[in-house]
């Protein structure tokens, strides 16, 4: 079959199309066609990260497909499913135990950059009848977070006012979700093309950040000074204090991304002031992804797709995501 590796090389040359044996069925086991994959943040770190690899990886966590066959003991899911495998295969439910990260696709195992992919059965979810194979590639990573950073951890409430920053995955997903469960969202860009984008997807209030760098006493503002109920921060600690000021008194912040690097200098004082509530987040498990499939479903959102690449164009479509300038999420085509 046809592959993607990611081999000890600097930068996008690491990324090298290869011949693989397909992997071998065991009875738990899937095999699934895949017909398209979504690109994240986390790719390119796993692309910068490669010079110093000891092995190759197939990379890439989110992707979706049709299953061509199945264990003799699987009873999961049935031939001709569409399926998204999970992030992490073996968080089922729960809590998050440290053991998961060993399963995680595209960085600790192989991922989903591949015309086939076999996984055990608990790894594979449904996906919504009403999304494309593209629009379903989308979910496993940037769904599932913004379902948990809104649900799971953030307990969202009809009524409750967020703030989302840019328009990446994650960020528009947040824009979709919360709308869909009653709450408002103030968004932050610094395009403003992709602030009237955002505004035609139901965004309350728009913030140019980079004409304001207090951006988040602004969107305390437009609350009437009463503050943001819930942040999620993707940008970490260059932007986790501006954040921080939007919320208000016992408001909550789901900590999603590091994009402005994984260390600095934050302000523990507005934390403990303000009486601030910081749930990290690390994607979620299969339960999570099936609840976001059943309000996907409910409300026939549709995922936000920036440009779909075909599989010999993988390496623009890693210069697109790498660019900045994608709206929503970049999608490489396996057909």
């Amino acid at each position: 079959m046809k592959a993607y590796e990611i081999q000890a090389r600097e930068g996008l040359d690491a990324l090298v199309r290869v011949e693989r044996r397909a992997a071998p069925l065991g009875p738990y086991d899937v095999r699934v066609r895949v017909r398209a994959v979504s690109l994240n943040a986390r790719d390119l770190g796993v692309v910068r990260g490669a010079p110093g690899r000891k092995a190759p990886i197939v990379p890439c966590s989110d992707g979706a497909g049709e299953v061509i066959a199945v264990g003799e003991r699987v009873t999961r899911v049935a031939l001709g499913d569409r399926v998204a495998a999970a992030f992490f295969p073996t968080w089922g439910g729960g809590e998050f135990l440290e053991a998961h990260h060993a399963s995680a696709l595209g960085g600790a195992q192989d991922g989903m950059l591949a015309e086939e992919v076999v996984l055990g059965e608990g790894a594979w979810v449904k996906v919504p009848d009403h999304l494309s194979f593209e629009q379903a590639a989308t979910l496993p990573c940037a769904g599932v977070t913004a379902y948990n950073a809104l649900f799971e951890t953030g307990n969202l409430r009809p009524g409750d006012t967020v703030l989302a920053q840019g328009t990446g995955g994650v960020s528009l997903f947040v824009l979709q979700l919360a709308k869909a469960a009653g709450a408002r969202v103030v968004l932050t860009s610094k395009s403003e093309a992709k602030r009237a984008r955002a505004t035609a997807l139901g965004a309350d209030h728009v913030l140019d950040y980079r004409a304001n760098p207090a951006w988040g006493e602004a969107a305390k503002a437009w609350t009437g000074g009463r503050g943001i109920d819930l942040a999620v921060e993707v940008g970490g600690p260059g932007t986790f204090d501006q954040s921080a000021a939007a919320l208000r008194v016992g408001g909550s912040m789901s900590l999603v991304g590091v994009i402005t690097g994984v260390k600095g200098e934050i302000s523990t004082m507005a934390l403990i002031g303000k009486a601030l509530r910081v749930g990290g987040i690390y994607v979620g498990s299969v339960a999570m992804f099936e609840a976001l499939n059943r309000a996907l479903s409910a409300t026939r959102i549709e995922p936000v797709v920036d440009q779909v690449f075909s599989f010999g164009e993988a390496r623009a479509a890693y210069e697109r995501l790498a660019s900045g300038e994608h709206f929503g999420k970049v999608v490489i085509q396996i057909a």
